[in-house]
């Protein structure tokens, strides 16, 4: 009798795009790629395209409980990350579910605007995310302007972007990696990771002229798909940053619109 291979499952939480480039598509497809089961907690459907947001619809508070408790339940995941919350009620339904239990480790990518500019999180979410969400959290992954909103300024160098990573682990009990991708005056995607111990400088190449829709998605899931898989904190932020880089760089075209390859050789 065959042995039927065992796969590890991994979680998202988060908003549907309807473009299928970011949200929650893009995080299953990450999982996928790294050998993992996904499963999935749907917190808002998006009406969207590459170029722009057109409506967002919440789901209710309780069925993303609903949906969080049922893969729980039978495919418990062993690292869950957070993308869209959209509402103040949806952060505090999930900060709620993973407050005091044994919780595999939790990645934020506290999303608050869109790449087409439109804002997805209020302030009373934000607030939300950051007094009840982010203690809970093993990592969190803010770009520059999701960083100035955490710690009151946004970044201008490198050196900056070290100490807002050390300020969000002093002020919220987290690990920080703050993305660096939209730093001025720089040749290389810069990111800075720290956990109160460890600094990391993780550099990569840009790839002119290729749109970043659902980058930051991917990106904070293949940190929580290589946790799934056994890696440590630091190990698997430094696996991410390979796979995201890999994914701009060996970019697909989507009826001209670029789009990540997460289906290239990994290893």
């Amino acid at each position: 009798m065959r042995r039927v291979p065992e796969l590890s499952v991994a979680l998202t939480i988060a908003g549907s795009d309807s473009a299928g480039g970011a949200g929650i598509q893009a995080d299953l497809k990450t999982f996928a790629s790294l050998g993992l089961h996904g499963a999935s907690a749907v917190t808002c459907v998006t009406a969207q395209n590459p170029k722009s947001v057109r409506g967002i619809q919440a789901c209710d508070p309780r069925i993303v409980r609903q949906q969080i408790e049922a893969v729980f339940e039978e495919l418990p995941p062993a690292a869950v990350k957070t993308g869209l919350l959209f509402s103040g009620d949806i952060v505090r339904v999930v900060a709620r579910f993973f407050k005091g239990r044994k919780r595999p480790p939790l990645v934020v990518d506290p999303v608050m605007v869109s790449t087409s500019g439109t804002r997805l999180l209020g302030p009373p979410a934000v607030r939300l995310l950051r007094e009840q969400l982010l203690p809970l959290a093993a990592l969190v992954t803010p770009n520059l302007d999701e960083t100035a909103v955490l710690v009151g300024k946004r970044p201008a160098s490198v050196e900056e972007m070290r100490a807002a990573a050390r300020e969000i682990r002093s002020r919220y009990g987290c690990a920080a990696l703050v993305k660096g991708g939209h730093l001025r005056g720089v040749r290389e995607a810069i990111d800075i990771f720290y956990d109160g111990k460890t600094e990391l400088l993780l550099r990569a190449p840009f790839v002119k002229g290729i749109s970043t829709h659902g980058t930051g998605c991917a990106y904070s899931a293949a940190i929580a798909g290589y946790l799934a898989r056994g890696c440590g904190l630091a190990r698997a932020v430094e696996q991410a940053k390979h796979y995201i880089t890999g994914a701009i760089a060996s970019n697909l075209a989507a009826n001209r619109h670029a789009v990540l390859n997460h289906f290239r050789r990994i290893a």
